[in-house]
């Protein structure tokens, strides 16, 4: 199976069509007003247009409520929920059951015992995505541009689809799915110049990294 690559915290048709050109798989759209990636539900509705079916569409959000996801879902028509937040299994479930879309939950990994959670969830989601632990004076889940120690992952063993992400970028990406054995990466911080402004060439350097590493797992 090929390696999913996901562009997360996409804002403007530049960088979107960037993405997508340059063979992402998976394009992210943030709803979460803390973070410099958020969208307006406008925005969305433009961008998830100009998406058609080139990319799976991925809304990113935070604890959110029935409300916000269907506003959500209402305008951008994602193909996937991810729950960046401290939702927990029941919660999943009933957004699953509410919305009739698929589910990644992100899980926060630091160390072993962050894992702890992982059957219930992977019970339920569709598909996992860890990330490394944000601080606990972070004002937001994710997009900090910090590296979780990979080794964590070495010896998993989940029959679930999952990606990686946390401080990704063309330099360190192979690695990282060497090491994890990771289905899938998802960047953001990794391939902007400033916080939520995304460069273009660093997403083709990304893309194009990851699709190396593709290409040395094979071998």
């Amino acid at each position: 199976m090929s390696l999913i690559v996901k562009i997360c915290g996409l804002s403007t048709r530049e960088t979107l069509d960037t993405a997508i050109d340059a063979g992402a798989d998976m394009v992210g759209f943030v709803f979460f007003p803390p973070s410099p990636r958020h969208l307006s539900l406008e925005t969305a509705r433009e961008l998830g247009r100009q998406v058609s079916r080139r990319a799976a569409k991925v809304a990113l959000t935070v604890d959110a409520d029935d409300a916000t996801l269907a506003n959500i879902v209402e305008a951008l028509q994602p193909d996937l929920l991810q729950l960046h937040g401290k939702e927990t299994v029941a919660r999943l479930r009933d957004i699953k059951q509410a919305f009739g879309l698929p589910v990644m939950k992100v899980i926060a990994v630091e160390a072993p015992a962050d894992l702890a959670g992982l059957p219930g969830y992977a019970a339920v989601a569709d598909r996992i995505l860890f990330d490394a632990r944000a601080p606990k004076d972070a004002t937001r889940p994710g997009g900090l541009g910090a590296v979780f120690d990979w080794q964590v992952l070495e010896n998993l063993d989940l029959k679930l689809p999952f990606m990686v992400s946390g401080g990704l970028n063309a330099e360190n990406v192979a690695e990282a799915v060497r090491a994890t054995r990771a289905g899938g990466v998802d960047v953001s911080s990794g391939v902007e110049r400033a916080p939520g402004v995304k460069d273009p060439e660093m997403i083709r350097a990304f893309i194009r990294a990851a699709r190396s590493s593709e290409e040395l797992m094979v071998r």
